[in-house]
């Protein structure tokens, strides 16, 4: 499992780049006081650390002293993101209005209030132009604090103006705080429980979405609001396990981007993940024309400025474009080929080990499994099954339970009866304690129990009829996760005809295209 440090100063050492360490050693030596210089050193040793050890640091350094270091610390936290706010960040729009925020403070300290109002009107018109609602208000009630403290021979109507001016905003935010309170607490629920298990789930889903859905008027709704809305919906859709309901919400959500494309660079993290549902929808869906074309599109926004702006960008689009890829695998039937996709995606979750979320590792471990089993390599299959079933978290109880059935049957496939019946019965109370069995998995259980003493000539029959009473829980959406996560009948129908269940997932694959064509 990955060895994540809690040290937060030696987290954001290993976030820099060589461009970036360079510029804070040259930001910190424009002073030679020795207290710099000490930290300069407690710099050089923690750069050279692969995991936070404060004994190695001070057995290390005899200099640094155990009793100073938490101040040292503390001290080259604050130099290095003085140093890094120094850095150039034309394209975030964040500081920059931070910045002009500033300079029309210190102009009306200098009692420049005309200087100061002129600036604010700016700052005003580059909010309004990237929808930053919050920057629009800061700047409306330093407006109002100035008329009011001040002739400035600008008065007119200007309360008037300002108080409508403030009072939109002000409503604009209040819808933004409630849409956006919504769809985090959906995505909040979807991480930690997955799609809803049975009618209960479906019943309280309903209530609070309903409960919390604000009214609004789409043709007066802005960027942001409009934004948390289709996000709102998206995971509503997704957890009821409403497919269309999904895709149609995720189009929605990349299509604003489309008509508002400066956007990409203020939110490219929202735009990417925008991207991520959009080719989850279609992947689900099975539409395998719009999902090449969306991951063309994903992979030329990859490719372009607004995907390099910073490291978290990069990991962002790193995750989402390689799930996309192993998905395009998965669709195609051509497991054995993805299988080269592993060693880049290793590296680099070890690289950005310190920023990547257990939830997205989880994902990729699950992912790979699935490539290992559908290529036949059962036993790394095996391999990174375990590394989620041997991670005490908290999250995704739903990718927890269906890594342990997988884990299950590939041991089947191995032939491994000496441990079998343990894992039927361990499988089985895990799934059943986290209230995630399905009809579909119940049948898989019992399928599996009775197998040990079916005869081998029966088991063609056996399999036969498994995937016959499976399909019919095709178009329940209460089903439908048990064949998202796991292609049990694609495994069946692998098995009735003796051949990989790559063959199977391929042959569908093309039969699908031929029926298009």
């Amino acid at each position: 499992m990955p060895n994540r440090s809690t040290d937060e100063l030696f987290q954001l050492i290993r976030s820099l780049d060589k461009s970036e360490k360079r510029m804070f050693k040259l930001y910190l030596k424009r002073s030679d006081g020795a207290e710099d210089l000490k930290v300069i050193r407690l710099f050089d040793a923690l750069d050279k650390m692969d995991e936070y050890s404060e004994d190695l640091l001070l057995k290390k350094d005899k200099s640094i002293k155990k009793q100073q270091l938490s101040n040292m610390k503390a001290h080259l936290y604050k130099q290095l993101l003085s140093s890094l706010r120094q850095a150039k960040n034309e394209g975030n729009i964040d500081i920059l209005l931070n910045e002009q925020m500033a300079y029309a403070r210190i102009l009306y300290n200098k009692g420049l209030y005309l200087q100061s109002l002129k600036m604010l009107d700016k700052i005003k018109q580059l909010a309004r132009a990237h929808n930053q609602l919050t920057f629009q208000l800061q700047a409306i009630i330093f407006e109002k604090k100035i008329e009011a403290l001040h002739i400035t021979r600008s008065i007119g109507d200007r309360a008037e103006l300002l108080s409508h001016e403030s009072d939109d905003v002000n409503a604009h935010l209040t819808l933004v705080n409630s849409l956006s309170n919504l769809s985090l607490q959906l995505y909040s629920w979807y991480i930690k429980m997955g799609h809803a298990r049975d009618e209960k789930d479906v019943a309280a889903i309903k209530m609070f979405f309903d409960a919390n859905l604000p009214a609004y008027n789409i043709a007066s709704m802005q960027f942001y609001e409009k934004m948390y809305l289709y996000q709102s919906y998206c995971w509503y859709g997704f957890i009821l396990q409403d497919l269309l309901m999904y895709y149609r919400y995720t189009q929605k959500w990349v299509d604003l981007f489309e008509a508002e494309p400066d956007m990409k660079l203020v939110e490219p993290g929202q735009y990417i993940k925008a991207m991520h549902n959009l080719l989850s929808a279609h992947f689900d869906l099975e539409n395998f024309e719009k999902f090449e074309e969306t991951l063309q599109q994903f992979e030329q926004f990859a490719c372009s400025e607004n995907a390099d702006t910073n490291p978290n960008t990069r990991i962002q689009t790193f995750v989402y474009l390689n799930l996309a890829r192993i998905n395009k695998h998965f669709l195609e039937g051509t497991f054995t080929q993805g299988l080269a996709l592993v060693p880049q995606i290793e590296g680099r979750l070890a690289e950005y080990k310190l920023q990547l979320d257990r939830h997205r590792t989880l994902v990729f471990y699950y992912k790979i499994a699935c490539l290992y089993f559908g290529s036949g390599n059962n036993v790394k299959a095996i391999e990174y099954l375990n590394r989620i079933i041997n991670w005490k978290v908290d999250l995704r109880t739903d990718l927890q339970c269906y890594a342990r059935l997988l884990h299950l049957i590939a041991h089947y496939e191995m032939g491994n009866d000496a441990i079998l019946e343990h894992l039927i019965k361990s499988v089985y109370r895990f799934m059943a304690k986290m209230q995630n069995l399905s009809v579909v998995e119940e049948e898989i259980f019992r399928f599996l129990r009775k197998s040990f003493s079916l005869a081998p000539n029966k088991m063609i029959a056996a399999f036969k009829s498994l995937k016959d009473r499976l399909e019919r829980y095709k178009g329940n959406p209460l089903e439908s996760r048990s064949f998202m996560y796991l292609d049990i009948t694609g495994w069946l129908e692998s098995k009735i005809q003796h051949v990989p269940v790559e063959q199977v997932r391929r042959n569908r694959f093309l039969a699908g295209r031929k029926g298009k064509g």
